[in-house]
């Protein structure tokens, strides 16, 4: 059976405050029945607070908006995020007094307020949960949709991915789109050709290696997979699309072991796709909106939730005119993330682990919950061309 996913369109067909987005968010928190679900609960919001001078993360008015929802059905939330992210929240906006509820760092102001749980993947064996989650009755999973460098996307598997665990993991997490070797040392013919082939990426993803003054090393996350290091190589160089995948993997697992400390039923996810920039809250600045706004959805499902965000932002273009100019498009076909990022970065690969984990379903119902306007885009499943090719 598909599962629902509760929508609210950005547009408005009056001048009336009760179309507006946040009026539709308070639509979604009905449908989902918070105020009935989170009594006497301990709640855990979790969002991302952003870096520096970023302003496109979720306004403190939705924030407020969901906080007192929980108040209201005799709920105790609070928002939570990484130590840094919330030690400086308040330059940003968010302080106890504008979103209504305290703001606790997800692992402790020293990350060690963690919980273990023993995975194995690549390089990693373990996840370090914040306590904060953990010690949580009810989870508001409340995300912002933009794209990311690395998985081409990010919304409500992303915001527990890394948000939910200690530095050690985030770290050890964007380890393992290294696992697989992708320079080749006995292919160099001399230190002229290494050169070139750091010097072919018009992104400086290519730089020396720091433990091999002989070796290359890539940041995954400045690659589009535009293969010009590919061209000047003669396979010395060759990105390898499991690396990209693998982050993909890794954070979709990072968000299951998440789930799996709630009882069934005991959290829900909204993502709010507004000001969507090309690149994730962490880069700490915000630039111009690639996307046009598509909305909020609410579920229950966590894979359903995301794959409605993905086929609604699917079928809107990119804005040009609003790109970085360092960044290009390297192909027109695909989600649009991936016209930015690269056809290894898929948001759709994403759902369709996530779903293959058991984490729900992709198949949805989209419920308009204000229905003044139709959706301008349909329910579908899409299948990415990794799954295809498989």
């Amino acid at each position: 059976m598909p599962s629902t996913v509760f929508w609210g369109s950005p547009r408005q067909t009056q001048l009336d405050h009760a179309e507006t987005l946040p009026a539709k968010l308070d639509l979604i928190l009905d449908r989902l029945n918070i105020k009935e679900r989170v009594k006497d609960k301990r709640v855990a919001i979790k969002m991302h607070l952003g870096y520096n001078v970023g302003y496109s993360m979720i306004h403190p008015v939705f924030v407020r908006k969901v906080v007192e929802a929980v108040k209201a059905g005799g709920g105790r939330p609070f928002v939570t995020d990484v130590p840094p992210s919330v030690e400086t929240a308040h330059t940003r906006g968010y302080t106890a007094e504008t979103v209504g509820c305290p703001l606790y760092p997800s692992t402790g102001l020293d990350e060690k307020w963690i919980v273990v749980k023993p995975y194995k993947y690549r390089n990693m064996t373990e996840f370090h949960i914040g306590g904060a989650i953990v010690d949580a009755d009810f989870l508001i999973d409340l995300a912002h949709v933009k794209g990311h460098p690395v998985t081409g996307w990010g919304a409500a598997v992303k915001n527990l991915a890394l948000g939910c665990m200690d530095g050690q993991t985030r770290g050890a997490m964007h380890d393992v789109a290294h696992w697989d070797p992708y320079f080749f040392k006995d292919r160099v013919r001399d230190e002229a050709h290494r050169v070139a082939i750091r010097e072919s990426c018009p992104y400086g993803a290519i730089v020396d290696d720091k433990e091999d003054p002989d070796g290359l090393h890539m940041h995954d996350y400045k690659c589009n997979q535009c293969m010009r290091c590919v061209a000047a190589s003669d396979g010395a160089f060759e990105p390898q699309a499991s690396n990209f995948y693998a982050f993909q993997e890794v954070m979709t697992i990072s968000s299951k072991l998440v789930l799996d400390t709630f009882a069934p039923g005991q959290a829900t996810f909204i993502n709010i796709a507004t000001h969507m920039t090309p690149l994730c809250d962490c880069f700490g600045f915000t630039g111009l909106p690639i996307l046009p706004d598509a909305g909020i959805f609410g579920s229950d499902d966590i894979v359903a939730v995301e794959q409605a965000t993905a086929d609604a932002t699917a079928r809107t273009p990119i804005i040009e005119d609003n790109m970085p100019g360092m960044m290009e498009i390297v192909q027109r076909n695909g989600h649009p993330f991936t016209w930015v990022h690269g056809p290894y970065k898929d948001p759709y690969y994403q759902t369709e682990l996530a779903e293959r984990l058991g984490m729900g379903s992709r198949e949805y119902e989209l419920v308009d919950v204000l229905p003044v306007t139709e959706p301008d885009f349909k329910q579908d499943t899409y299948v990415s061309a990794h799954a295809a090719a498989d």
